[in-house]
């Protein structure tokens, strides 16, 4: 495993939850939880704690946005994609984003300071397009209020 700690914390996590019915998603997403990734080196182990092949360990984890193979940024920007959004310049703003970060959707900045990742809904249709750093949901985005947002946070770090 990669670090002393993260085996440390799969092996916990395995204990915890692998007696449970459908125990791959919670222990996935403790793991993503607790470590903000899923170690490649856990997989083994996860799918032998199972018995489940690491093909279909790594399928789950591949086929589900939310789950990382590798830690994310301080801080992950969702960009919606969903058809309201796109309708109201979301493309653009992905575009702007990544040129602005100097990253790919699921990229991290060099710096390691955000993330960008899309997202399909916000909730926030009627006030598209929506985008969220952290936690924070914002509404309306165009690229000088992406810009304000990314120098703001840039100041926090």
């Amino acid at each position: 495993m990669e670090s002393n700690c993260s085996a440390a914390t799969v092996r916990a996590v395995l204990a915890r939850r692998m007696d449970q019915p459908g125990a791959l998603l919670p222990i996935l997403h403790e793991l993503q939880d607790t470590l903000g990734h899923i170690p490649a080196d856990a997989v083994p182990e996860i799918a032998g704690a199972l018995n489940l092949s690491r093909a279909e360990v790594h399928g789950v984890i591949t086929y589900y946005h939310h789950f990382r193979a590798e830690p994310a940024g301080r801080r992950v920007i969702q960009i919606c994609r969903a058809e309201a959004c796109q309708s109201m310049g979301a493309d653009a703003l992905l575009a702007h984003a990544q040129l602005r970060l100097g990253c790919g959707v699921h990229g991290t900045t060099a710096d390691g300071a955000f993330t960008l990742e899309p997202v399909f809904c916000l909730g926030l249709c009627a006030s598209s397009p929506a985008m969220t750093i952290g936690d924070e949901v914002h509404a309306r985005v165009t690229p000088q209020v992406f810009d304000a947002l990314i120098a703001q946070g840039e100041a926090t770090l």
